[in-house]
Formats: C-alpha cells, sequence, structure tokens
C-alpha cells in the first residue's frame, strides 16, 4: 500500500473519531422506579446511611434506649437531603441522566413541583391511604376520578395494626377496582425493632402475604402489587403469585436494607419460582437521592439474572403492570 493511500486511511480515521466525538452519548436504557416518596426534608431529622444497614440486628435491653434503625459505620453513607430543592435537584438530574421515571406518592405539592421540574410525563402522581380515618370514601373517589392521581398507594395498614383485608379499606380498594387504578400495598418488616421505636401498633404477622387473600377475592378484578415483596415470607408470596395472576411484587426498602446477599438470594428464588415478568424494580426513596444508584445497582449487578431479566424488572414489567406507552418512555 502506498504512502499516499497510507496517509488517505489515517485522514479518514481522524475524520471518524472527529464526528464520533461529536455525537451525544447514547441515552440510557430506560427504568421505572415504582416507589418513590415525596416528602418534605426536614434537617432534624434526615440521617446520613449505610445502605444494606440491617446486616447487624443485634438485640436491645428495654431499660436501654431503642436499638438504632440506621447506622454509619460505613467507608461512604448515602449523604441526606438538607432541603426540599436539594432533593428535587438531584432527583431530576439522575431521572434525566438515567432516563427514569417514577410513581411518586406523598406531599401533593412537592409531586407537582417535580413534575414541572422533570421531563413532561416521568412523575406519575400516586395516593396513599392507610386508614379510613385519613380520608371519606368519597373524597378519596373523587381525588382518582379528578385524574391527576393515577395510582393508589403506598397502602400501609400494617403499620397501624389493621390488616390490608380490613372492611374498613374495602370500599377504597373498590373504588380503584371500579376505575381501573392499580394499587401498591405494604407487606414486610418494618426495620429492627420497629415496634419498639416508633410504631407500637405494628405487627410482624400483618405482613404475610396469604392476608391478600380475601380482598383479592372481594375484588377480582383488582390489580395489586406487593410492596417490599412480602420480605420476607417468599414462600408465602411465590404461592399468592400463583393463585392471582393480577398480583406484582417491588423489591422497594429491602433492596438497600438488608444484607445484600440476602436480597439477592429473595431475588433470585422469586424468578426461579417463574415470577420473573412480575417484579417491579423500586428504591422506597425518602431522603437519600444517590439510593436510587445504589438500589439500581444490585439488578446491574447481579450476575443470576439474565440482561432480558434485568430490563423486565427495571422497566418492562412496570409499563405491562401500570399499562403505560412504551414508546413515550424511551
Amino acid at each position: 500500500m502506498s504512502m499516499k493511500v497510507n496517509l488517505f486511511f489515517i485522514v479518514a480515521l481522524l475524520y471518524s473519531v472527529g464526528m464520533n466525538a461529536q455525537q451525544p452519548a447514547a441515552k440510557h436504557l430506560p427504568i421505572i422506579d415504582v416507589h418513590v416518596h415525596a416528602m418534605k426534608m426536614n434537617p432534624a431529622f434526615a440521617a446520613d446511611m449505610c445502605p444494606w444497614f440491617l446486616s447487624d440486628m443485634p438485640g436491645g435491653d428495654p431499660n436501654q434506649p431503642p436499638p438504632a434503625f440506621i447506622n454509619t459505620d460505613c467507608a461512604m453513607p448515602l449523604k441526606a437531603a438538607r432541603s426540599d430543592k436539594e432533593f428535587q435537584d438531584s432527583l431530576v438530574a439522575t431521572m434525566k441522566r438515567l432516563n427514569m421515571t417514577i410513581i411518586a406518592s406523598g406531599d401533593g405539592g412537592i409531586i407537582r413541583n417535580w413534575q414541572k421540574a422533570a421531563p413532561a410525563g416521568r412523575v406519575i402522581p400516586s395516593i396513599g391511604i392507610s386508614s379510613s380515618n385519613e380520608m371519606t370514601v368519597v373524597a378519596f373517589t373523587d381525588s382518582l376520578s379528578a385524574g391527576f392521581y393515577k395510582v393508589m398507594g403506598e397502602v400501609a395498614p400494617q403499620y397501624a395494626g389493621l390488616s390490608p383485608a380490613d372492611t374498613s379499606l374495602d370500599a377504597y380498594f373498590a373504588a380503584a377496582e371500579k376505575l381501573n387504578i392499580p394499587v401498591g400495598i405494604h407487606m414486610g418488616t418494618g426495620g429492627n425493632g420497629s415496634i419498639n421505636i416508633n410504631n407500637p401498633k405494628y405487627r410482624a404477622s400483618l405482613g404475610n402475604p396469604f392476608l391478600l387473600e380475601d380482598l383479592l377475592a372481594r375484588h377480582p378484578k383488582l390489580k395489586v402489587w406487593v410492596m417490599h415483596a412480602g420480605y420476607p415470607m417468599v414462600n408465602e408470596m411465590i404461592a399468592l403469585m400463583g393463585a392471582n395472576a393480577y398480583v406484582y411484587v417491588d423489591i422497594a426498602g429491602m433492596i438497600w436494607s438488608y444484607p445484600l446477599a440476602e436480597v439477592n438470594d429473595y431475588i433470585r428464588r422469586l424468578v426461579q419460582a417463574g415470577f420473573g415478568e412480575r417484579i417491579l424494580y423500586g428504591t422506597d426513596l425518602m431522603v437519600w437521592p444517590k439510593l436510587l444508584e445504589t438500589s439500581i445497582g444490585v439488578i446491574e449487578n447481579a450476575n443470576y439474572l439474565s440482561f432480558d431479566q434485568k430490563r423486565d424488572i427495571l422497566f418492562n414489567n412496570a409499563v405491562r403492570f401500570f399499562r403505560l406507552d412504551e414508546a413515550q418512555y424511551k
């Protein structure tokens, strides 16, 4: 090959590299977080946290202060946001960078602010109710009918010592069923010493997925996802999902609370049982903005999941469950 031809290929290569350098970065594959809390930041109560902080749960003594709920005994604790603006800026920046959509429940004003700051359609409002004392059935139905709220959740009667099938909540579920609204119900543990710290009515037994059976029988068209995947009752969760085709789970909360090996074993067990297409990614995001990357990393680094299974958990399953337009979120 002549020097002239060599020079031609070198120039062509440099031109190609230069053109590629000017190309925008590839868009991140879409992710849907189905479990985000919109709450006002309170610096007095926002503490930094180590992921998988429940790796060590020593017992306490009733004559001593309650056991610590979270800890910072790790190399890089996750920092808590100190203001609403700090949290919103970090959340929206991460959503844009990682091409994320979130299901957000909590303070309506905060949710509206997030909607204005985030790309259109990427913040989906959810209305939570855990007791009939919080809102009348009429007010709840009107809130759903108005169109702002697209989802019902988090429903968390367990903290009030109630079963999710308690008849006091039945009319609310009936409204969601009639309006074709998906429902997220808290079922799972509340953390180390939850009863001793600030939830005296909480009962671990009320997190049993089997408690949903009568509710689902009364409302056969209700589409439910069990938040926290009913941890640690995986056998009951598998049995319930096997008997009810409209039940999904999210892996929020547990994904960053319990020992990482335990988290992976629980997710692996659900997948091995055949429910890989009914697992939803979620964080249970509250005050730690970097929790998003931490939680996503658990799925992305799971060597027991195929690429397709990871995409199902991070995106595809939520599109199907919430009846979303897939093209809109890519």
